[in-house]
């Protein structure tokens, strides 16, 4: 059944809607990365930040919205000048660190 026809069996109150969605198959929905409750918000980015964004996610095994939700956190937790950071930029750091500067 496509869409329109299920629109019209919808709209006309018909049994035949009910029946495809009795006899559908269960749906394994996937499982939550955390108990705390969730909000969702919709964030308009251009494509090639987005395609950034998904390449540094699947370098680190992680989804898209796992990792924006940990730059969100450590951005917050910045501006409280708490002490959140990546390893990544504590290496850097100290790799930085051990080079010698120019004088």
């Amino acid at each position: 059944m496509n869409r329109n026809d299920a629109t019209k069996q919808f709209h006309s109150g018909g049994d035949r809607l009910a029946e495809l969605i009795d006899g559908s198959q269960p749906v394994e929905l996937p499982t939550p990365d955390t108990d705390t409750p969730m909000v969702s918000r919709s964030v308009r980015l251009p494509l090639e930040t987005y395609e950034q964004v998904r390449a540094a996610a699947d370098a680190r095994g992680i989804g898209v919205t796992t990792l924006m939700r940990q730059w969100i956190e450590a951005g917050l937790a910045d501006l409280d000048d708490s002490a959140t950071v990546s390893l990544a930029d504590v290496r850097r750091a100290l790799a930085a660190l051990s080079r010698p500067t120019a004088a």
